[in-house]
């Protein structure tokens, strides 16, 4: 527990890091990068390029910084966070490694202004929140381990099948090399893949969707390929699976994480919308919602550029055929010749209040102009919270600002 002045202290410094957060966080990785570059076989470098990773960062210093006298309020944050985390392998030695680099930070970019009270303060604070997050994250590991078919770190698998679903998607089935079973997971839940190409100093690490229900002896990521665009170099992880990555290669994989999951316990209508590859985690849970048998009224609306970027249209349209309960709809944002969609354009609240009810369950993924688009036209049909549910691709954010 911290004292009544320390806390005070941290609530002081909030409007300090509202202007110099992302400041502090770029300052911070550069440093950690430059004493620890280990750690670079952990980090994304595409979002630390970006600057996602610092930005994300920053807002959870943030929230932090305002929470820190009730930060039971912001434990969801934290298990979202650590869901990551676990999935990454993130060790309790990497804490201090992080605050020392942390409050180096603060004094470059603070200067005089951050006296030996306030990085005594910091340093305080962030002892509490790393327990918290080390707690949160030893409890994940032991389930991850402890679960049937589970484990610990990354485990081989093999690729069994090599699946193009699209001009820019591709599936990898995966089974594990050992020949065991592998854990069950929640539709909605993603693997971490580890991998190191050749002529790469690091390895690296990304988070992909399961995209199919669980059940099966195998598991299904279906991944996007990221070309070079305007001057963004190419996804180098993607780009490797699609073009180096086939049949009976093996890759590493930790267990099954995530907290954007199909809540099987709601009986009201159910609305996935999906943008582009945002449609992996809506298989998964479409699927899982038709093989439950319940009766729930299913709409599924999936966003594309045009056909060829459509994935898995063939499989949905099958599950429509044998499910009276689902209703599936597309919407082609610039369709080519001779092809069809239920919409031409992008999806907007009057076309939505056609095609579904107010009173559904609402799930959605995809690119961040596909999210704020479907968010706002949730909130503006007066859709409560709790109600609205989505995955952001990328670093743990703060979601609000960015949907906003």
């Amino acid at each position: 527990m911290l004292d009544a002045q320390t806390i005070a202290i941290i609530k002081s410094t909030v409007p300090v890091l509202e202007v110099h957060g992302q400041t502090i966080t770029k300052t911070f990785y550069q440093t950690m990068f430059k004493n620890h570059p280990e750690l670079l076989n952990v980090f994304n470098h595409a979002n630390q390029r970006q600057g996602k990773q610092p930005t994300a960062l920053a807002n959870a210093v943030y929230a932090a910084a305002a929470h820190i006298d009730r930060l039971e309020e912001i434990l969801p944050v934290v298990r979202g966070i650590a869901q990551k985390h676990r999935a990454l392998g993130i060790q309790p030695e990497h804490y201090p490694i992080v605050g020392e680099n942390l409050l180096a930070a603060i004094k470059t970019v603070l200067g005089d202004a951050a006296t030996e009270e306030i990085l005594d303060a910091w340093a305080k604070a962030y002892g509490v929140i790393a327990d918290v997050f080390i707690s949160v994250e030893a409890e994940m590991y032991r389930e991850a381990a402890e679960k049937k078919g589970g484990w610990r770190g990354f485990r081989r698998f093999v690729v069994d099948r090599k699946v193009k679903e699209s001009d820019v998607i591709t599936s990898f089935y995966l089974k594990p090399q050992d020949g065991q079973a592998i854990a069950s997971y929640e539709p909605g839940q993603y693997l971490t893949v580890r991998v190191k190409p050749e002529g790469q100093e690091f390895t690296h690490l990304r988070h992909y969707s399961l995209s199919t229900a669980p059940g099966q002896p195998y598991y299904r990521i279906s991944v996007k390929r990221e070309d070079a665009v305007e001057g963004r170099p190419a996804g180098v992880v993607s780009t490797y699976l699609h073009t180096r990555i086939g049949e009976g290669d093996v890759l590493e994989l930790s267990a099954p994480a995530g907290d954007f999951t199909l809540d099987p316990s709601s009986n009201l209508p159910l609305v996935l919308l999906s943008g582009g590859v945002g449609l992996t985690p809506m298989m998964s849970m479409l699927e899982t919602a038709l093989q439950s048998g319940a009766q729930r009224e299913i709409v599924y609306i999936h966003a594309a550029r045009s056909g060829k970027f459509h994935a898995m249209k063939e499989q949905v349209a099958e599950l429509a055929q044998a499910h009276d309960n689902l209703r599936t709809y597309t919407v082609y944002e610039t369709p080519e010749a001779g092809e069809s969609s239920d919409k031409t354009g992008y999806i907007d609240l009057a076309w939505l209040k056609s095609v579904a009810a107010a009173d559904s369950d609402f799930y959605f993924c995809g690119p961040v102009p596909f999210m704020k688009a479907v968010r706002r036209a949730l909130k503006e049909w007066g859709v409560p919270d709790e109600r609205i549910h989505f995955e952001f691709f990328g670093p743990a954010d703060s979601l609000e600002d960015t949907l906003n």
